[in-house]
């Protein structure tokens, strides 16, 4: 049996047609008879053929294909994020490669190359943890390449934006922790030398200060992104003669590693030590206690950074415009935060 797969060649050479035609009948192009496009639909299903879409994708001079570049493809925020541009892609008719980088910076590199290898219309990025550097992200537009950054964004790179309100929500997770009576809080960052981090930091920091409340230096610890990092960082703190009665973390994972700490330690949550995370990954409604965190609506933030592609970028090809999008986050306030005997059930903000 043969494994020659079957070409246009062959299945206009069965149908008496020229190349040319069959072409334009499969690709229902205008010029071609009705029964004679049926004919050779009909004869392509029964000769197994498979209409080689790239080769005329690149005749057209588009893949009609887009890559997204993720830190973690196992993390919820961003595997809802590439739920939310797949939607998009496939509401459009486009197809979605996805890579991840595994925070590495060498890794993202690899998988811009493959993209740009792989002749993508536009690459839609989440830097790593590593990347400090606008470098590959020029690559992309060197190779006129399209590029869309979400959530962990360049800023210094001038180039199109999907982001969420970062400052705001961590302020409104901080004011909620006050509100329920929490006086020593702990901040457990990201590298600061990306800006979600940043605004994340200046949030628990405004609220501090609206509230008149003083907090040691110590307090505030950057650059813990990791569980085990939030984990020790966190044993530290509860063992000072004047230990943090709450968390405020800028990722669940972290806020995971902290009440592991706050149980080596003998202390209750939310009695002794109160905790707040981010992102609101599935484990965090269903441990004992759930933590509270902030839902940054990572579905929508992944299918409005493939619309920008989609709506603007497509549609107006020659506009200079920079898009900068900021999608809305919410509060949900769970056991892990709550304190007021008259405020326990969770809620959204």
């Amino acid at each position: 049996m043969s494994t020659k797969r079957m070409t246009i060649y062959d299945l206009a050479k069965e149908l008496g047609l020229s190349v040319s035609y069959v072409s334009k009948a499969l690709n229902n192009k205008p010029g071609v008879r009705e029964e004679v496009r049926k004919e050779v639909l009909k004869k392509a299903a029964e000769l197994n053929f498979r209409h080689n879409t790239q080769a005329a994708n690149l005749r057209r001079g588009s893949s009609r294909t887009l890559g997204v570049i993720v830190p973690q493809i196992n993390q919820s925020f961003f595997s809802d994020a590439i739920s939310g541009i797949e939607k998009a892609c496939t509401e459009n008719k486009h197809n979605l490669i996805i890579c991840q980088s595994h925070e590495k910076s060498d890794l993202e590199k690899t998988a811009i190359e493959t993209l740009i290898h792989q002749n993508v219309d536009c690459i839609l990025i989440s830097l790593s943890k590593e990347t400090q550097s606008a470098k590959v992200l020029e690559q992309v537009l060197e190779h006129k390449i399209n590029l869309i950054q979400f959530d962990r964004c360049d800023e210094n790179f001038l180039g199109h934006k999907v982001i969420n309100d970062n400052k705001h929500a961590t302020y409104k997770a901080a004011k909620s922790m006050i509100d329920e009576g929490y006086q020593r809080l702990a901040f457990i960052g990201g590298p600061l030398h990306m800006d979600l981090f940043v605004d994340r930091k200046e949030g628990f920091i405004q609220a501090i200060n609206e509230a008149g409340m003083l907090v040691p230096d110590h307090f505030i610890v950057d650059d813990n992104i990791s569980k085990e990092n939030a984990f020790q960082t966190a044993l530290k703190l509860l063992a000072l003669p004047e230990p943090p009665d709450g968390f405020l973390a800028i990722s669940d994972l972290q806020a995971l590693g902290i009440m592991l700490a706050i149980t080596q330690s003998g202390l209750r949550i939310p009695q002794d030590i109160g905790v707040f995370g981010y992102a609101n990954e599935p484990f965090t409604e269903i441990i004992t206690p759930s933590i509270s965190t902030v839902d940054q609506n990572s579905e929508k933030v992944g299918y409005q950074a493939a619309m920008v592609y989609f709506d603007h970028i497509l549609k107006n090809k020659e506009s200079d415009e920079i898009i900068t999008k900021i999608i809305e986050s919410d509060l949900i306030i769970r056991s892990s935060s709550k304190r007021n005997s008259h405020n326990n059930q969770p809620g959204i903000l």
